[in-house]
């Protein structure tokens, strides 16, 4: 019999450092963790020795915490060096949410994609005081529970710039078939796709080094989801190419750096059960479409439990990504329901 043990991913260490410390997990390159207020409770960061300063992979979500965490992290393990350089895998408040920072306080250079660059540089720019009537048409059309719907409308709703600090204009592009010395490596950088558009990962030529972002995670499925911004998107197609695509670079060997959870190796492992999960997912999704549903009416099908109100926007946008997916391959139909929902049906 084969124990779970032996076909699952292996990690190295099985405790993450404490707030304001670091674990070394190779020469020169530092693992570290900020809290994240959200049941997902934190996002790992990771430093890369360039001898006078540091290039730092990643910055937290913007908060007067986080910076104080960030302030002990470079007193403490990071030795009072300077942060020179801010690599940002992606544009999502848990990743770029202190780049800013670095920058206007610190002086540090803002390396990242295009799209990640004007996506924040975007959101932080629009301040909504009350709800766009299209995201609330789009939480309709999906089927958000009347309850949860009610108690966003009569809320103020989120802006990225609550956890995002003001981004300075400036930075330097990177982009597919780079390669960006970092740490006293030579990475190449490949994009992913699907969690978030023209996701960064770097690939160490000289060791067994991935920094994947939220690529590709040890123990949680990253979210795909869709949004009112672009409501007919297909972003779990996207995310699976870019699996199957860097599934070829991937070694057994490699120590994988992702944005949450534990570091890891067996990455080809790893990604094939990624890959089969979605596939096993859409396939069930079919089966359960046999009678029409909406969105959210998959919840259980999808997720398998119960889903509570911390949850519940990030169910419902991964839940439409599955759906939308099924749409737009052409197997399944939808019409509008009396109170405005998409209820998709197998073709």
């Amino acid at each position: 019999m084969v124990s779970v043990a032996d076909v699952a991913p292996r990690t190295p260490w099985e405790e993450p450092p404490a707030m304001g410390e670091a674990i070394e997990v190779a020469e020169g390159v530092l693992w570290m963790r900020l809290p994240l207020p959200m049941k997902l409770d934190h996002v790992n960061v990771y430093a890369l020795d360039e001898g006078d300063s540091w290039t730092v992979i990643d910055t937290g979500m913007s908060s007067n915490k986080t910076r104080r965490i960030w302030a002990e992290l470079m007193a403490g393990p990071l030795a009072g060096k300077p942060v020179g350089r801010v690599v940002v895998t992606h544009h999502h408040p848990d990743h770029i949410g202190n780049a800013g920072w670095f920058q206007s306080e610190h002086g540090a250079e803002l390396v990242t994609t295009r799209t990640a660059w004007l996506f924040a540089r975007m959101l932080t720019l629009d301040v909504q005081e009350e709800w766009p009537e299209e995201t609330l048409a789009y939480y309709r059309s999906a089927g958000m529970d009347p309850a949860i719907y009610a108690a966003r409308k009569a809320d103020r709703p989120f802006n990225f710039a609550d956890t995002v600090y003001p981004m300075p204009l400036g930075f330097t592009r990177i982009q597919q078939g780079d390669v960006l010395r970092m740490g006293g490596r030579e990475w190449d950088v490949h994009m992913g796709n699907g969690h978030a558009p023209e996701h960064a990962t770097f690939w160490s030529r000289d060791d067994h080094l991935v920094l994947t972002g939220d690529q590709v995670l040890s123990s949680i499925s990253p979210n795909i989801g869709v949004y009112a911004t672009e409501p007919e998107a297909d972003p779990l197609a996207e995310w699976l190419e870019a699996c199957e695509r860097l599934a070829a670079l991937a070694r057994p060997d490699h120590l994988a750096l992702g944005g949450h959870k534990l570091p890891f190796t067996r990455l080809p492992l790893r990604m094939r059960q990624l890959i089969d999960n979605h596939h096993g997912a859409l396939e069930r999704l079919l089966d359960h479409l046999e009678t029409p549903k909406s969105a959210a009416e998959c919840f259980g099908l999808l997720f398998k439990r119960q889903i509570g109100a911390g949850e519940y926007g990030l169910a419902l946008v991964e839940a439409v990504a599955h759906v939308n997916h099924l749409y737009r391959t052409g197997q399944v139909t939808r019409e509008r329901r009396a109170d405005e929902a998409w209820v998709y049906r197998r073709a």
